[in-house]
Order: C-alpha cells, then structure tokens, then sequence
C-alpha cells in the first residue's frame, strides 16, 4: 500500500488555473515534476485556452470547457507516445494557459512627431494619443511566435512590438487619407477603422488581435497652434468696428478707476485716454466719413495786364475805362496801327509790326 500510494502521490488528477492578475498572458501550470494520469480531469474556463506541449513540441490545443484526458480527444499527443492500445499510462507534459481575454484600456502615444504634408499649412508635425484593446486570437500562433517556454508573460512583454505598430499604422493612414489638418478632429473613427484593418493582419502573424483602437487626440505644434488662434480669435470678434467701441469703453473705465488711486498721474492718463477715446467714437459713429485732406497750396495769381494811358502816360490795367492819375477815358475798343492794319494794344505809340508812330 505504501508503494502504490507513493506512486499515486505522483499523478496529477485535476489540471485548471485561474488568473488572479490583470495582465498575466501566459501561465505555465506547475507540475512539480509529476506526471499527469490518463483520465485526469483538465478544466479550461471561459477566456482561457490550455496548450500541451510534449518535449518542446505543440501537442495539443483545448478550448473552455471540461475534459477528461484520454486518447480519444488527445489524438496528437496519443500518437507522439505511441499509445497504440490505449492503455492508461501516466505521461509527462508542459501544460500552458493562455489568457485570451481582452486586455483594455492600453495607452499608445507617437514618442516623436509625425511629419505629415498639409495642403494649407504645408509640412507639419503631428503627435497623437488615445488607447487601445487587444487580446490573443490564436494560441498556437502566439505560443510559436512570441512567448515560447517562458514559464510567465505579461502584457509587458507584447506592449511596445504593438504600440509602435499601432503609431506606424495610424501614420501611413492619415498621409493616404489626405485628410487637411483642421478636419482631421472631424475624422477620428474613419482613421481609427481605417488603421485598424491595416494594423490587424500584422499582429494576426503573432497570433494577436487588436480588438478596438480609439484616436482621442491629435495635435499640431505650438507655433501652428497659436496662429490658429489668433484666426480663430479674429473670426469671433467679427465686427471689428464695434468691437472698438467696446476697447474704448473699457480704457475709459480703467482710466477712471485708476484715478482714484493714481492721483494726477491717473488723471492724466485718463484725459489723455479720453481724448483718444473720443477720436475714436467720432471715427466709429461716422463710418462713411472720408478724413480730412489738408488743402493744396493755392498757385500763384497770374499777373494782371498793364497798359499806359494814352493823356498822361501813367501805366493803368488793362480794360480801365479811366485813368486813375488824370482821369481821361480810356479807349475800350481795340486799336488798329494807321500805316498796316495791324491790332494795337491800347495806348501804345508804336505799332509792335511796322513801327509806325501812332
């Protein structure tokens, strides 16, 4: 009895696990170098997927559920141990539990800008944030491919491959889209399912699945920023007549409570701030006033005519019809020289053609 007791000790009857942590993946069930009895009971619970792995090589895959360990449902294994007669023969086998829930609520973030062409502002940088899900969709893919014999995996250890996937994915989605920049906030679940389809056949070769990837940011450098928001800021003030009116009031107001506290500094300040103020409500009352042109300097008066009185010789304007000095009257109608017919200047003693004395 005490033989066969020994030797019972050494068979493992129930195989099952359950996860007490939140990012455990991979769970390598301890069999403290026993062997596992044919006929055991193996329980795989709901988000759980149990691998055998018989001397470095996958045997066999079970789903949730109950199981009892025979030949008929561990065919591969059956056949790696020649169990041609069915026997019930105790086995030794490394027994994984992959976890194959959804692990949420991960964090991604671009680690360094992403340069991206825009139609409006040209080449810009681009960082982004939000999270994402995932979980394993094939537990054999991702035994081959990622965590091998590792007796324990975490999150930890599949986090950066996919964050950078992720980052890579969302990169080549917005320069395909062509999306510009200002409507990129009105886009983010069309990036999101676009980066997805083109994120999820890469982690579908190691056995992953991203479940749901969510943009819940994307910015554009300060100095793009700023500049938006002084356009922004331009569109909201909108009249901007009115809103000079308002500035005015508002000096006014400062002026005035500052000279309560200021004495004449603050009175000063203000009559001057008043002043300008002032200006500035006559220009606004009366939009369409033009503002005034200074005068252009009048030109100089073109001389007036000069002729000498034909009595006195005393130089008089022309067309007088008196001579100032003598007062004898003066011919209005014009002269004409007696030697060639030739118009006169009244007055004159000479004609300016012939020379003729008049």
């Amino acid at each position: 009895m005490g033989i066969l007791s020994a030797i019972k000790s050494q068979l493992i009857d129930v195989i099952e696990w359950t996860d007490n942590s939140a990012k455990t993946m991979v769970y390598k069930y301890d069999c403290k170098g026993n062997e596992i009895k044919m006929g055991a009971q193996l329980t795989v619970r709901e988000s759980q997927a149990a691998v055998f792995v018989n001397e470095g090589q996958l045997a066999d895959v079970f789903l949730p559920g109950r199981y009892e360990l025979q030949t008929s449902n561990m065919p591969i294994l059956t056949k790696l141990k020649s169990w041609k007669y069915g026997f019930n023969s105790p086995f030794k086998c490394d027994v994984y539990f992959v976890n194959t829930k959804q692990f949420l609520d991960m964090k991604w973030g671009t680690s360094n800008p992403v340069m991206m062409r825009d139609a409006e502002f040209g080449m810009i940088r681009l960082r982004a944030f939000g999270i994402y899900s995932f979980k394993v969709g094939d537990p054999e893919a991702f035994l081959k491919q990622v965590f091998g014999t590792s007796a324990l995996f975490t999150v930890d250890g599949v986090e950066g491959q996919i964050k950078r996937t992720l980052v890579s994915g969302l990169s080549d989605a917005i320069a395909e889209s062509k999306i510009p920049a200002l409507d990129l906030a009105a886009n983010y679940d069309e990036l999101s399912d676009y980066a997805m389809n083109s994120i999820n056949p890469k982690l579908a070769e190691l056995g992953l699945t991203l479940c749901s990837f969510v943009i819940e940011n994307i910015s554009l450098p300060e100095e793009v920023e700023k500049t938006m928001d002084k356009r922004t800021s331009m569109g909201v003030l909108g009249n901007l007549d009115q809103y000079a009116k308002y500035q005015a009031a508002e000096a006014m107001r400062e002026a005035a409570n500052n000279d309560a506290n200021g004495g004449m500094a603050g009175l000063g300040v203000g009559m001057s701030a008043g002043a300008a103020m002032g200006q500035l409500f006559t220009q606004s009352m009366n939009p369409q006033a033009a503002p005034a042109v200074p005068a252009a300097p009048a030109a100089p008066a073109a001389p007036a005519a000069t002729v000498f009185c034909p009595e006195c010789g005393a130089k008089i304007a022309a067309g007088s019809k008196f001579c100032p000095e003598c007062g004898a009257k003066q011919q209005t109608a014009a002269a004409v020289c007696s030697a060639c017919g030739a118009q006169l200047t009244p007055g004159a003693k000479f004609c300016p053609e012939c020379g003729a004395k008049q």
